[in-house]
């Protein structure tokens, strides 16, 4: 743990970074850094009792800075997810974005929240609270956002993440976590064979840019049902324009009306049986497997970040949404406070 602790010692753009450590007394164990407000290590017991790290990434803070792939585990904004050119209207304004993905904008532009240091103070040993404000016209939005972003180990074996902003300028706003998850355990090869269970009709289909356009689409009748559980890889090869627009599973599902006493989503190990439950607040979710993984990082224990070994689920409003009126309105003014969380609860499948 020491040896862990001291490859996160170090200061990016003058600010210090750390690594902290979140538990509760059943065996669940979190490390954050505070650099992009990162989820490092999850540890979970399987089923005989072995505490498995479910969470993807690097061991160092060199491994993050160095990576191709810059999203492992961060806090993902101002915006979560793609704006098409990197452009927007906004109080009759017109707001552009640098484009990082082609010719759209991904992830907040190019140094979006998982670029930057936050400050941090570790409330208990379960409980951690980072701040970051952006100012305004960062990466080209407007408006200075304060952002409060809390990661809490629960008592029922969750990691709870609560997000809060506040803006001084009417700007837009769409956070989510990007968590790569294997429930086999880091390094343990392809998820294709977990089990997979979202609770969603429809998602948003997109161009061969993974922009969304028309209509809602329904999942009955393709690839895309998961309503009833299966597994990863089943239909992921099929013939399906979608599937090829997104090499594989990469879209947001429109979740249907849904509460706190019932998952958004379900993921189940073949190997472990560690059942990973979702449940959020948020209309959407981004389900994604690791289509672009590129085969070129060294992650946790020697291991590479090998095409389709890490799937993501990040809740969160739909992609595009300041330039489609129809979909929920992701605009913040200023007096209002943006709020959300997500859960994600582990538990053995009987």
């Amino acid at each position: 743990m020491e040896k862990e602790q001291n490859a996160f010692e170090t200061s990016v753009d003058d600010k210090q970074v750390h690594l902290f450590n979140l538990s509760n007394d059943r065996g669940v164990r979190a490390t954050i850094t505070n650099y992009g407000a990162r989820l490092v290590n999850l540890f979970v017991p399987d089923s005989n009792g072995n505490p498995t790290d479910v969470s993807i990434g690097f061991d160092s803070i060199d491994g993050y800075l160095n990576s191709t792939e810059p999203y492992y585990g961060a806090t993902i904004g101002r915006f979560a997810n793609r704006i098409a050119q990197g452009k927007f209207l906004l109080d009759g304004r017109d707001y552009h974005i640098l484009p990082n993905n082609g010719e759209n904008a991904l992830h907040g532009g190019k140094n979006g929240f998982q670029s930057v240091v936050w400050d941090a103070e570790q409330v208990n040993t379960s409980t951690l609270h980072l701040k970051y404000l952006s100012k305004d016209m960062e990466e080209g939005f407007p408006g200075n956002l304060v952002v409060n972003v809390t990661f809490e180990v629960t008592a029922d074996d969750g990691l709870k993440i609560s997000y809060q902003a506040s803006t001084d300028k009417t700007t837009i706003i769409n956070l989510t976590n990007h968590a790569y998850f294997n429930l086999n355990g880091e390094g343990s090869g392809s998820v294709l064979n977990h089990l997979v269970q979202i609770n969603a009709d429809k998602y948003t289909p997109i161009n061969s840019g993974s922009i969304p356009f028309g209509p809602l689409a329904t999942v009955d009748g393709t690839p895309f049902d998961f309503r009833q559980p299966s597994t990863i890889g089943g239909r992921i090869e099929q013939k399906n324009e979608q599937l090829e627009n997104g090499n594989g599973y990469d879209h947001n599902y429109v979740l249907n009306p849904h509460d706190l006493r019932q998952p958004v989503a379900v993921a189940v190990a073949d190997k472990t049986k560690i059942k990973m439950e979702v449940f959020t607040d948020q209309p959407g979710l981004q389900f994604y497997t690791g289509n672009f993984m590129p085969s070129k990082n060294m992650l946790k224990g020697n291991h590479k970040d090998d095409f389709r070994t890490a799937f993501c689920m990040e809740t969160q409003h739909f992609p595009d949404s300041p330039n489609q009126p129809s979909y929920p309105t992701t605009i913040l003014n200023p007096g209002a406070v943006f709020k959300s969380f997500t859960i994600y609860r582990f538990s053995i499948d009987q």
